[in-house]
C-alpha cells in the first residue's frame, strides 16, 4: 500500500459534452489510461501565488506602511525598553573612566548595527517560511529541501502544494547536491540539526520567563523611593494581572500597542537628543570603531566580561524574525529602519552624554537621565512599554509551543484560537500558567534587573547563534550563495555571537544557569515525546495490514455491516494501520463507510483548504473504505469535528466523482491491454487528480466496481449518453456518502500503550516506560485535543512494544 508516486505534469482539457465524437474519444482513452485516482483537489497547485497574502513584497506601499507601524507595537517592544536596564547591566562596579563611556557605546552602536539591521533586517528575514520566521520555520524550510525530518512519512504529492514552492538543487551546483546528500544519508546528521531546533525553540520559551521580569521590574524601579521590596511587590502584581488576561487574546491586549510603543519610541528619542546637546555631544565620537579597541585595551578581562551587559541592547532581535508571519518583510525593514535604530541610538547616546557629566548616577541612568517635568508621563509610558514586551514574548512562547504540537515535538495541550482576525494568534492555559509562575519565581528569587540580565544574555545569544548555522545551512543548500559569501557571512556573525556568548556564560553561577536549565527540561520533554512518536510510527509502518488481511475481514460474515460513516484516525499515511483488525476483532462490525483518516503536519505554515484532503480507494471496492489524508501547516487550525465531518464529506464525493468518470472511461480503452508503467497527474479545468497506473489495465466486473451495471457503451454514436452515464453511477455512491453522514458518524481511535521492548536498554526502558508515560498522563488526550464528542467516541486499547 505503500505510496511511491512521482507524478509530472500533463495537460488534460475539460471534456465538454458538445464536443466532437472524435475528439471525445480520443479524451475517453486518455483518461483510461490514468488508471487510479490518487488525490483530489489542486494537487499540482491549482491556486497561483498562494503563499501568503501580504508576506512578500507585492503589496502596495500604503498596505506596507500601515504593516510597518502595527509592528512597532508586536516587533519591538523588547528592544525597545532595553535601554532601561542597559548601561546598569555593563557597568555594574560603578564607572571609574569616563572614557569608558565612549567605548561601551561604541560597542552599542556596532552591535546593533551588525546584528539586528545588518543580519537579521537584510539577511535572516529572507530565509523565511512562505512569510512566516523563527526556529521550527526554518527547520521545516530544511526539512522540505533535503529529507531530515526523523518521522518518514514522506509523501511525494506534499511537494505539490502550492506553499511547498520547491526549487530542486541545480546540477551545475554540486556542492549543494552534495551537502543535501549527506543530510538525507546521516541519521547523525538528522538528530543534531533536529537537537539544534528544539534547543532553539527552548531558548525562546526560556525568553518568555525572563523577558516579563527584567522588563517590568526595570520599568517599575523608576519609584525606588518606596524600596526594594516594594518595587518587586508591584512588579508581581503587575505580572500576574498580565498573566491573568492573556485568556482575552493578544488581540484584545494588544489593541493599543503600536500607538504606545511610538509614543515610547518618541519619548526616549527626544529625551535622547535633549541630553545629547544639554550635556556632551562629543559622545557621538564613538561612532569612530577606535573607542573599542581602547576600551578593551584599558579594561582587559573586565571589559570582556562588561560584553555580558552590552548584549542587553539586543535583546528581543528575534522577534523580528519570529514574528515576521503577521507582517512582511518590507514592512519590518521600514519600521526598524526609519523608526527603530535611529530611536535607539538617540536614547544610548543621550545616557552617555548624561553619565558622562554625571557618572555615578549609572545604576539608575534611565530616570535620572529623564528631565523633572516628564519623569511621569515617561514612567507611565515605561510600565506600559515593559508589558508590552513581555506580552510579545509571552505571546511568542504559546506560538512556538503551537508549532511544536504541529510537529510532534510536545505533548498534547489546549490551543485556544483568540482571533478570527489575525491567524496564528493563540493562547494554550497550560504553558500560560507555568510561565506565570517561573516568572513570579524568578523576580522574587533574583529581585534585581542586574542578576536576572546574568541569566538573560545566555538566552539571547543561544538562539542567534543557532540562527546563524541554519541560515548558513540554508545559504548552502538552498540559496545556494557564492561559498566566499557564506564564510564571510559565518565567520563574521559566529565570531560576534561567540565572543558575547563567551561573556555571558562567565556568569553562569550569578543567574546564567536559569535560561540552561529552563532549556534542558524542555528539551527533554520535546525529545522524548518526538523519540516515541517516531517509534511508534515506525511500528506501525512495519505493521501494516496487507491488501489481502482488508479483503478477509471485511469478506467474514461474521462482521456486520452498520450504518453510518466510521473514521478510524491512525498517524500512518501509507497503508491500513494495525488497529484495524484489532477493532474487527473486539467490536465484529464495519460502518457502511469506513474512512481510514491520518491528521499529518506538512513542513510549511498553512495548507491551502482545497489542498487538505487526498484520497484513495481501499479493495473491495463495493465495501466502500477509502483512505484519507489530511494535511495541515504548523499553523493551521484544526476544525471542530462538525466542520471536519462536513469538509471531508465533500472533498469524499468529488472523489467519487472523478474516480467514476475514470473507471467508465476504461471502457473505450480495452483493447489496449497493455500500458507502459508511468505516473501522471492529470488537471482539469477546475480540479488536478493524482493518478497511479497499473502495468496492466484489467476488465472490471460489477463485482469490484462502484461504476452502475448499466456501464457505458463502446459505441461513440451520442456523446451526451456516454458522459451522463458516469455521472449518474457517481451521483448514486455521492447520495450513498451523503445518507451515511446523515446516520451519523462515528470517531474511532486506537488508545495505544506505547511499551520499550524486554531487550532494549536501561536508558529506553527509562525514556519510553516511565518519562513518557508520565508525560501521557498529565497531558491532553487526543480526543480531548481534537475536541470529538463524547457521545460519538469508540476507543479499543492495544499495546505497541517499540
Amino acid at each position: 500500500m505503500a505510496e511511491k508516486d512521482m507524478p509530472t505534469n500533463i495537460e488534460a482539457d475539460g471534456i465538454e459534452t458538445v464536443e466532437t465524437d472524435k475528439n471525445l474519444k480520443e479524451k475517453k482513452v486518455s483518461w483510461a489510461k490514468l488508471r487510479r485516482v490518487d488525490s483530489l483537489n489542486l494537487e499540482a497547485g491549482r491556486i497561483s501565488g498562494a503563499h501568503g497574502g501580504h508576506h512578500g513584497s507585492k503589496g502596495d506601499w500604503r498596505t506596507t506602511f500601515i504593516l510597518a507601524f502595527q509592528s512597532i507595537g508586536v516587533v519591538y517592544g523588547d528592544i525597545g525598553t532595553s535601554p532601561l536596564y542597559v548601561y546598569a547591566s555593563t557597568f555594574t562596579e560603578g564607572i571609574h573612566n569616563t572614557d569608558d563611556i565612549l567605548g561601551v557605546l561604541s560597542l552599542i552602536i556596532y552591535t546593533i548595527v551588525l546584528v539586528p539591521l545588518l543580519k537579521y533586517v537584510f539577511i535572516v528575514l529572507l530565509a523565511n517560511d512562505n512569510g512566516d520566521g523563527g526556529t521550527f520555520a526554518l527547520y521545516s524550510l530544511i526539512c522540505r529541501y533535503a529529507k531530515v525530518a526523523l518521522i518518514p512519512n514522506d509523501q511525494p504529492e506534499d511537494r505539490e502544494l502550492s506553499n511547498y514552492k520547491l526549487d530542486t538543487p541545480s546540477t551545475n551546483l554540486r556542492r549543494a547536491y552534495r551537502i543535501k546528500e549527506k543530510l538525507e544519508t546521516s541519521k547523525t546528521a538528522k538528530i543534531v540539526l533536529f537537537l539544534v531546533t528544539i534547543l532553539g525553540t527552548s531558548m525562546v520559551i526560556g525568553d518568555g520567563v525572563l523577558t516579563p521580569c527584567i522588563s517590568v521590574l526595570s520599568a517599575v524601579s523608576g519609584i525606588n523611593s518606596l524600596g526594594q521590596n516594594a518595587i518587586v511587590g508591584i512588579s508581581v502584581a503587575i505580572l500576574i494581572v498580565l498573566f491573568a488576561v492573556q485568556r482575552l487574546g493578544t488581540d484584545k491586549v494588544g489593541s493599543t500597542f503600536a500607538p504606545v510603543i511610538f509614543l515610547w519610541f518618541s519619548f526616549i528619542s527626544g529625551i535622547g537628543l535633549y541630553n545629547l546637546f544639554k550635556h556632551d555631544i562629543g559622545v557621538l565620537r564613538a561612532f569612530n570603531p577606535k573607542y573599542i579597541v581602547d576600551y578593551f585595551r584599558r579594561n582587559g578581562k573586565q571589559g570582556w566580561i562588561s560584553l555580558g551587559g552590552i548584549v542587553l541592547c539586543i535583546t528581543g532581535t528575534e522577534a523580528m524574525f519570529a514574528d515576521l508571519g503577521h507582517f512582511s518583510v518590507r514592512a519590518i525593514q521600514i519600521s526598524f529602519s526609519g523608526i527603530v535604530f535611529p530611536a535607539l541610538l538617540a536614547a544610548y547616546s543621550g545616557q552617555a552624554a548624561y553619565l558622562r557629566k554625571f557618572p555615578n548616577h549609572v545604576d539608575d541612568t534611565f530616570y535620572k537621565a529623564t528631565p523633572d517635568a516628564l519623569y511621569w508621563p515617561q514612567f507611565v509610558v515605561a510600565v506600559a512599554a515593559a508589558i508590552i514586551a513581555s506580552q510579545a514574548m509571552i505571546s511568542g512562547a504559546f506560538s512556538i509551543v503551537a508549532q511544536s504540537l504541529s510537529l510532534s515535538c510536545f505533548p498534547r495541550v489546549k490551543v485556544v484560537h483568540t482571533s478570527a482576525k489575525y491567524e496564528g494568534q493563540v493562547y494554550i492555559p497550560e504553558i500560560n500558567y507555568v510561565l506565570m509562575i517561573a516568572c513570579v519565581i524568578v523576580t522574587i528569587g533574583f529581585k534585581t534587573t542586574e542578576k536576572i540580565g546574568h541569566a538573560y544574555g545566555i538566552a539571547v545569544v543561544a538562539v542567534m547563534v543557532i540562527t546563524t548555522c541554519m541560515v548558513a545551512l540554508i545559504m548552502l543548500v538552498i540559496w545556494k550563495t557564492s561559498i566566499w559569501l557564506i564564510a564571510l557571512f559565518f565567520v563574521v556573525f559566529f565570531v560576534i555571537e561567540g565572543i558575547y556568548f563567551s561573556a555571558v556564560i562567565y556568569k553562569f553561577t550569578q543567574g546564567g544557569y536559569l535560561p540552561l536549565a529552563f532549556s534542558l527540561v524542555l528539551m527533554i520533554i520535546m525529545a522524548t515525546w518526538h523519540y516515541v512518536h517516531r517509534q511508534r510510527y515506525v511500528y506501525e509502518l512495519n505493521n501494516k495490514v496487507s491488501s489481502a488481511r482488508v479483503r478477509d475481514l471485511v469478506s467474514n460474515p461474521n462482521v456486520n455491516r452498520i450504518p453510518g460513516i466510521g473514521l478510524l484516525y491512525s498517524e500512518l499515511v501509507q497503508g491500513i494501520p494495525p488497529i484495524f483488525p484489532h477493532f474487527i476483532s473486539n467490536i465484529p462490525s464495519v460502518h457502511s463507510v469506513t474512512v481510514f483518516v491520518s491528521i499529518k503536519l506538512i513542513p510549511i505554515s498553512k495548507v491551502a483548504l482545497e489542498e487538505r484532503f487526498l484520497f484513495r480507494q481501499v479493495e473491495p471496492r463495493d465495501h466502500r473504505m477509502f483512505r484519507c489524508v489530511a494535511r495541515y501547516g504548523y499553523k493551521d487550525k484544526i476544525e471542530e469535528p462538525g466542520e471536519f465531518e462536513r469538509q471531508l464529506v465533500e472533498y469524499l464525493k468529488e472523489f467519487i466523482r472523478h474516480e467514476h468518470f475514470i473507471i467508465e472511461a476504461e471502457g473505450t480503452a480495452e483493447d489496449q491491454q497493455q500500458i507502459p508503467h508511468s505516473n501522471l497527474l492529470a488537471k482539469g479545468s477546475s480540479t488536478t487528480v493524482h493518478i497511479e497506473e497499473s502495468l496492466q489495465l484489467p476488465r472490471r466486473s460489477s463485482s469490484n466496481s462502484i461504476r452502475s451495471n448499466s456501464g457505458v457503451p463502446n459505441s461513440t454514436d451520442s456523446s451526451n449518453r456516454m458522459v451522463a452515464q458516469p455521472l449518474q453511477g457517481a451521483e448514486e455512491e455521492m447520495q450513498f456518502v451523503q445518507k451515511a453522514m446523515e446516520r451519523g458518524v462515528v470517531y474511532l481511535l486506537g488508545e495505544t500503550e506505547v511499551v520499550a521492548e524486554q531487550n532494549s536498554s536501561l536508558l529506553k526502558k527509562i525514556v519510553v516506560n516511565y518519562v513518557y508515560r508520565f508525560l501521557r498522563k498529565n497531558f491532553r488526550e487526543g480526543d480531548k485535543t481534537l475536541a470529538i464528542p463524547k457521545s460519538r467516541l469508540l476507543k479499543v486499547g492495544m499495546t505497541y512494544e517499540i
